[in-house]
């Protein structure tokens, strides 16, 4: 919920618009950026993803599917989970 996202076509890339998220917070830590939300994923889903900024936009994540759909699956739950503990 509040993710929304293309499908990729020739990369094995997704680049997820995340800025809904911009201005919740978890234990006092607020998102306002890419970088922040990226960070906060790596931290509290163990997903590691590139900010947005360093591609030119700042709404969006960049994410890797280069791996196996069972990995993927878990990587996104970690993620779903994390989203949801953000308020």
């Amino acid at each position: 919920k509040g993710v929304s996202c293309l499908t990729p076509v020739g990369a094995f890339y997704a680049f997820p618009d995340i800025s809904s998220y911009y201005g919740k917070s978890y234990n006092g830590r607020q998102i306002i950026s890419s970088m922040d939300l990226s960070n906060y994923l790596l931290e509290e889903a163990k997903a590691a993803l590139v900010p947005g900024m360093a591609f030119g936009d700042d709404r969006y994540i960049r994410l890797s599917y280069a791996t196996s759909m069972e990995n993927i699956k878990k990587g996104l739950d970690r993620i779903e989970q994390a989203l949801s503990n953000l308020v």
